[in-house]
């Protein structure tokens, strides 16, 4: 199972992280709700489970346009799907919009999905991160980043998330617990109230036809 495609990819997201006492409850929970997450406009959802800590899971869905987030994050659904899956407390949410896709590897259909690691963090100024990791694009491609993905918060210009995906655990190791000049964000996460570096894989994937 693979992620969509940069070209599919809508640039509009909603991404929560959260652990919960059993990680397996959180698909068949949105299985059911396919029909109102279309209603929110939402395109894809995707359920990443970390590798790292248990029982942790990040949920990324993507919309059509950004007016609906709102109306996303005070719908009743997420609040019954929250206490369907047994979650205590509020996750941490970001809701932002993509200003960077780079694809360092071209994907080959016969390999495995790669690890995925989200960081959620404060930057002194987006674009900038932007260029940077542009200038150092042959150090992402060494480390074994295959994709990258910078999106900006909507209601806070200094928070981001990185969303990349590299080849293996081991990779993602070396990476998040070496950070240099070039990934140094990798450092910052997990400050206040955002979380540590998700790391994880990609478990389901749901894409919602535009007529659902």
């Amino acid at each position: 199972m693979s992620a969509p495609t940069e070209s599919h990819q809508h640039s509009l997201v909603l991404a929560m992280d959260y652990r919960v006492p059993d990680p397996g409850k959180v698909w068949p929970v949105l299985q059911r709700s396919k029909d109102a997450l279309a209603g929110l406009g939402a395109h894809y959802v995707l359920v990443y489970t970390s590798s790292r800590e248990a029982g942790r899971v990040m949920v990324t869905i993507s919309l059509r346009n950004k007016d609906p987030i709102l109306q996303v994050l005070r719908s009743r659904l997420f609040l019954d799907w929250f206490d369907s899956v047994g979650l205590q407390d509020i996750p941490a949410i970001f809701a932002g919009e993509t200003v960077e896709k780079i694809t360092l590897a071209d994907p080959d259909p016969n390999d495995a999905p790669g690890v995925i690691m989200a960081a959620i963090t404060r930057v002194d100024d987006v674009p900038v991160l932007v260029s940077r990791i542009r200038e150092a694009l042959p150090r992402f491609a060494d480390a074994g980043i295959r994709n990258l993905r910078v999106f900006q918060a909507f209601d806070d210009e200094h928070e981001a998330m990185i969303l990349q995906e590299i080849d293996t655990e081991e990779d993602a190791s070396r990476w998040i617990d070496n950070p240099d000049s070039v990934n140094e964000w990798m450092g910052d996460s997990g400050v206040g109230a955002y979380p540590p570096v998700f790391v994880g894989r990609l478990a389901h994937l749901m894409r919602i036809d535009e007529n659902a």
